[in-house]
């Protein structure tokens, strides 16, 4: 199967309504995808409103033989609130979907609160049956959390296939992403990765050109959404790379290089590397700044972290989902919202306008 994933989360739309997909447009991007040999398609439960699945149905399942196509898609831990409406939402699904199976069944978003209640509502059992049942040939979850918890998800259930992570140059090394982190506990436990949001929701697609000059030297021809997407479709251990693609210019892109993949060369790893170290430079704030004004917070707001991610959030004009991640990091710690504006952290935060940064990541990065 080749490494190029179909993502169904950004589809062609009409008129900017994310209900309302552009079908001859997204026609013709699936015939071109399967035409050059690609033939897996990530969808949800709540992709475009719900509508992802449905129109997968009409532009991929009813045109085209069931065993030339793989679809995966996603149980909405979220809105699940028992045994019984995890399999109705299922069947809800295949219904959308027109076929009587998916070969690959996600719970979706798992984090630590998102564990606690496939734990309790013994989700995975639910999902071990559809596969014995051959209703989901191969099970797995996407995931948003630490590296420690990740260890414990797969230690305490190795009967999950996949792990679907967010990776891209950029998280690499992230406090919170912690992407590199979670790789290697994935290889650890003998789990093959799907990447999620290898450019990061299209920002590392549009560089700044003194950062886009640094790959042009290595291959001046390679588009910079390239660049990310090989960075991950080179490790070992990744199995299927999705992009979610709004158009046919992004999708010609991809194919241009995934239809025959060459993992990175020496070289390019340098020169990505050295991309994500300069972006990593002249954030908005350095968080040590806050580490002793932290201290002195009556309410234990995580001042540190919230820094961290809104420095990247500004950093990706605000394309990334630093707020999927925002109550997993800051974990127990205070939030943004919770600064009564005391003052009382002010004298040690280095001339930093704490309060101002609270109220912009209380505005930006804690919701979509």
């Amino acid at each position: 199967m080749k490494k190029l994933g179909f993502g169904a989360i950004r589809l062609p739309m009409m008129n900017g309504d994310s209900a309302k997909i552009d079908i001859e447009h997204l026609t013709e991007m699936v015939d071109l995808f399967l035409e050059r040999g690609f033939t897996y398609f990530d969808t949800s439960y709540v992709y475009h409103g719900g509508e992802s699945e449905k129109v997968l149905k009409q532009v991929l399942v009813d045109r085209y033989p069931r065993s030339s196509f793989t679809i995966t898609t996603k149980a909405p831990v979220f809105l699940i609130e028992s045994q019984q409406h995890f399999f109705r939402i299922f069947e809800e699904q295949l219904d959308r979907l027109g076929t009587d199976y998916v070969d690959y069944y996600w719970l979706h978003a798992v984090n630590g609160e998102m564990y606690k209640r496939i734990e309790s509502l013994k989700l995975v059992d639910a999902l071990v049956q559809l596969k014995q049942e051959g209703r989901a040939r191969h099970i797995g979850f996407s995931y948003h959390d630490s590296p420690e918890l990740l260890d414990q998800i797969l230690t305490d259930h190795p009967e999950l296939e996949y792990v679907q992570l967010q990776l891209n140059y950029f998280d690499w090394e992230s406090p919170y992403v912690a992407a590199k982190d979670c790789y290697e506990v994935c290889k650890k436990h003998g789990k093959l990765v799907v990447v999620m949001e290898p450019v990061k929701g299209g920002a590392l697609a549009n560089l700044p050109g003194e950062l886009e000059d640094i790959l042009k030297t290595c291959d001046p021809n390679l588009s910079p959404a390239s660049w990310a997407i090989r960075f991950a479709a080179s490790l070992d251990h990744v199995f299927m790379m999705l992009s979610g693609m709004s158009n046919m210019e992004q999708m010609q892109d991809n194919i241009s290089y995934m239809e025959q993949f060459q993992p990175f060369s020496e070289q390019e790893s340098e020169a990505v590397n050295k991309v994500a170290k300069a972006m990593r430079q002249d954030m908005a704030y350095s968080p040590e700044d806050f580490a002793e004004a932290e201290t002195l917070c009556p309410k234990k707001i995580g001042l540190v972290k919230i820094a961290q991610m809104l420095n990247d959030h500004k950093k990706m004009a605000g394309l990334s989902n630093t707020c999927i991640y925002y109550e997993p990091y800051l974990g127990s710690a205070g939030k943004a919202a919770d600064c009564d504006q005391c003052g009382k952290c002010l004298p040690a935060a280095n001339g930093q306008d704490v309060i101002a940064m609270l109220k912009e990541a209380n505005d930006t990065i804690t919701h979509f």
